[in-house]
């Protein structure tokens, strides 16, 4: 199960893309990090979802558009069937059905194939240790048109929401906005990792969210994550 890099082993991922030859660069970008393995590629999402039952990867990378399974539905049945491993889609569309979709159905990082191949790293590196990553781009496409409604509403909705957070909850749910994992939100408000982990399981809770990645874009239009 994907807990982080806690004992230096490289985090393990499996690379999907209906693209020989974009498997093989973002295979190159994650090779030169130095914190990261692929061990399985698939073309097509029906292979990516044997492939991740097969490998249990702690990253499953995902392109959108392939044949057999899109690759949001086989996100959706990763997550299902291969709790495990945590799910990212790597794309270059990021029109909001497909964002809203993804998100929905428990994918925990998306990225941009045109994005910093540090944020691609960097992407990996927090779904991996259990956090939520979205690319800025698809953060400010989210927050500003792929939720509905205006976005003043949704600013004073998300303020209204987060009052019922004790101070403490607040700060918490800010670094989980600003992509940290627990064991990175311990270090920073020098905390247990036990504790973050009660603090953030509350913080769902109280927000009434599903996952990290919607707390992160509570805390995005509650003002609570620095630009």
């Amino acid at each position: 199960m994907s807990t982080g890099d806690t004992s230096g082993a490289p985090i393990r991922v499996l690379l999907a893309d209906d693209e020989a030859m974009v498997r093989a660069g973002v295979r190159a970008i994650l090779g030169s990090g130095g914190e990261t393995e692929v061990v399985a590629e698939a073309g097509d999402g029906r292979e990516a979802v044997e492939l991740a039952r097969a490998h249990r990867p702690d990253v499953a990378l995902l392109d959108i558009r392939m044949p057999r399974l899109d690759g949001l539905a086989a996100a959706e049945e990763i997550v299902r069937t291969v709790p495990g491993t945590a799910v990212a889609m790597l794309t270059t569309f990021s029109e909001g059905p497909y964002v809203t979709r993804a998100l929905g159905g428990g994918v925990t990082g998306f990225l941009l194939k045109s994005g910093d191949p540090y944020e691609l790293i960097a992407g990996v590196r927090a779904v991996a240790a259990g956090a939520a990553f979205l690319s800025p781009k698809v953060a400010r496409y989210v927050i500003d048109e792929g939720l509905g409604g205006g976005r003043l509403t949704r600013e004073a909705r998300a303020r209204a929401r987060v009052t019922a957070l004790s101070p403490r909850e607040r700060e918490v749910l800010g670094l989980v906005g600003a992509g940290l994992s627990n064991p990175e939100i311990a270090a920073r408000l020098h905390l247990v990792e036990g504790t973050v982990k009660a603090y953030v399981s509350a913080v769902l809770d109280r927000l009434g969210v599903r996952n990290r990645v919607q707390a992160a874009i509570v805390a995005y239009e509650a003002g609570l994550v620095e630009q």
